[in-house]
Formats: C-alpha cells, structure tokens, sequence
C-alpha cells in the first residue's frame, strides 16, 4: 500500500502540516507508507500513479489558488481518478479571508469528481466561523479545512481525526498503536 501526498506551499504551512501527515500514518504503518510530493513541476502521471491520494494545498486572499497547485491545473484535468481515492486538506484564514475559506479545495474537487474520483474524508463545519467557501458540499467541506492562524490549537487534533476518517474511507485496516 502506497499513498501518494501532494502538497504545494510557499510559506511552508502546508508543508508542515504534509510532514505531520507522513509522520503520523509511518507511525501507524511503517516508513514508507506515504510518499510525499511537492506538486512544483509535477506530471500527471506522476499523480495517475496512487489509488490512494492526498491533496495539502492552501488558499490565499480572495480565493486564489497557490502558484504550483495553478500551475498543475491542465496535468489535474488529464487524469483519470476513476477507482482512486481523494482525500484534500486545506489551509485557509476564515476571518480575514471568510467569504474564500479554502477555496482551492471546492475548485480541486470539482476536478477530481469530474474525472470519476471518489472524494474521501468530508470534513464538518462545525468549530468554523466563515461567510462562504467553494470547499463546501452540502452542509460539510470537501476535506480538512485548518486554520493554523487563528485556531492552531485545533490543528493536532483535527488532523488526527480526519486521518482516522480517511483511512477507514481508504479502507486500509488500522493497526493497534
């Protein structure tokens, strides 16, 4: 079993937060377990590879989209997600930026669910204050919303959370520890 975890970053939040990730499901499942991608310059094949996938990317200001996971857009949109499993963590400020709070994983979803993949780890919105955002389907977001500015003392707790979550919806058997 192999995940393959995309992140892109230019503050290096998320790819703090990806390390966590990594760090955590090694612990659980062995070295290994996760190889973790900066998305810069990436293929799509390099993404067509994993059944198994998770997406870290951040949303800045009014709803842009971080440069590197932009600049994959066209490689996203070539991909066949059909029996693959995403799930997407975002970083995104729900005060100063509420009516965008992680918008780039509402406009990575769309894609994904357009190519036939299945989205994996639906987040709640509840704990959150925020005007709008394209991350939302429904009454959840379509993956782990964080917001290491304003609420960074949720953040452990959260992502150890939706990774239970998620590897119940990967169908990956959990161990012991």
């Amino acid at each position: 079993m192999k995940i393959g975890l995309f992140y892109g970053t230019d503050t290096g939040n998320t790819e703090t937060i990806s390390k966590e990730i990594r760090k955590k499901l090694d612990a659980k499942f062995g070295e290994g377990t996760v190889e973790m991608k900066e998305i810069y310059k990436k293929k799509a094949e390099e993404m067509q590879a994993y059944d198994l996938l998770i997406l870290g990317m951040p949303t800045w200001y009014d709803g842009e989209l971080q440069a590197d996971w932009e600049d994959f857009i066209p490689e996203m949109e070539k991909i066949n997600f059909e029996g693959k499993k995403v799930a997407f963590f975002g970083l995104g400020d729900q005060y100063g930026y509420a009516a965008y709070f992680c918008d780039a994983l509402g406009v990575f979803a769309d894609i994904v669910e357009k190519n036939k993949g299945q989205i994996v780890g639906l987040w709640p919105t509840e704990g959150y204050e925020f005007d709008h955002s394209k991350a939302l389907k429904g009454d959840k977001f379509v993956g782990l919303c964080l917001d290491v500015d304003n609420q960074d003392e949720l953040t452990n707790e959260r992502v150890d959370k939706w990774l239970e979550q998620i590897l119940g919806e990967f169908g990956i058997a959990q161990s012991s520890n």
